[in-house]
């Protein structure tokens, strides 16, 4: 077999996976590069999350693909994402035993429905490397087979940078450190800490222990959704307005993807 062959061949035989990034939820977040992705898709897995309304995002992902795909034939898997909840051992425990349920999913998917050849897709919220463990549970599986597996991670407008596009803000200050913290963080870390926060589904509602503070509050609700809601000023005054907001967002829809920055106020800083 000459080199030529050899190489179609091994092509032929190589399953890639792509995590394509589809930004905050708003098809004008999309990038030229994940509608080119996804035109490339043979089979698209979608993981379906349990609990009221949560079907809204696979319907969400689904009218992506209708528009955006291609009039041709392609495959859509959906699938029950496996839910984390608590063990008797506590936090890190539960996330390795649900991560696990994910990597066992994953492999499911990879050798049952993804044929040698053609590209899978996963279609990830936001960016794939940001509050997404997809990319390191995948790229385990294709650091056992790198000559059968293949991974392409197409990134995404990220809740983030929607965040303070929205707000007319940098998410920076000059001089000073920024971090992007999950809720858990947010619950028990040191007030002092934090100077610039940004921080990403807190159920808890985190931000209420800066009260006091001298904090300035950038909050936003179903960020690029049909129900987007922002609300920005100093904690001590909006707190009790964004609380009442979340409550009846999460009442209405069953569920409420939100995402705030935390920023201690100083004197101005000069660009």
């Amino acid at each position: 077999m000459n080199n030529t062959l050899k190489s179609e061949a091994v092509r032929d035989a190589v399953k890639t996976i792509q995590l394509i990034g589809i930004g905050p939820g708003d098809d004008q977040y999309l990038t030229l590069q994940a509608i080119h992705a996804m035109q490339q898709a043979a089979v698209f897995f979608l993981l379906e999350k349990a609990g009221r309304g949560k079907e809204a995002l696979v319907n969400r992902r689904r009218e992506m693909l209708a528009r955006f795909a291609g009039e041709r034939d392609y495959r859509i898997v959906v699938v029950p994402s496996p839910p984390r909840t608590m063990t008797a051992s506590g936090y890190q425990e539960g996330v390795r035993e649900w991560h696990q349920q994910k990597r066992t999913l994953f492999a499911n998917l990879i050798d049952n429905q993804l044929h040698p050849g053609e590209h899978g897709a996963f279609l990830i919220w936001g960016d794939p490397s940001l509050y997404d463990q997809t990319v390191s549970l995948i790229a385990e599986q294709v650091a056992t087979a790198p000559e059968t597996l293949k991974l392409e991670m197409i990134p995404g407008i990220t809740s983030v940078q929607a965040l303070t596009a929205k707000h007319c803000i940098p998410l920076n200050r000059v001089g000073e450190n920024i971090a992007i913290v999950p809720g858990r963080y947010a619950e028990t870390c040191d007030l002092d800490a934090i100077d610039n926060a940004v921080v990403m589904l807190d159920y808890n509602a985190s931000f209420q222990r800066f009260q006091g503070q001298d904090f300035d509050l950038y909050w936003a609700g179903d960020l690029g959704g049909a129900d987007e809601t922002l609300l920005a000023g100093p904690l001590d005054d909006i707190c009790a307005t964004v609380l009442e907001t979340k409550a009846a967002l999460r009442a209405r829809k069953g569920w409420l993807m939100d995402i705030y920055l935390l920023r201690k106020r100083r004197g101005k800083v000069e660009s």
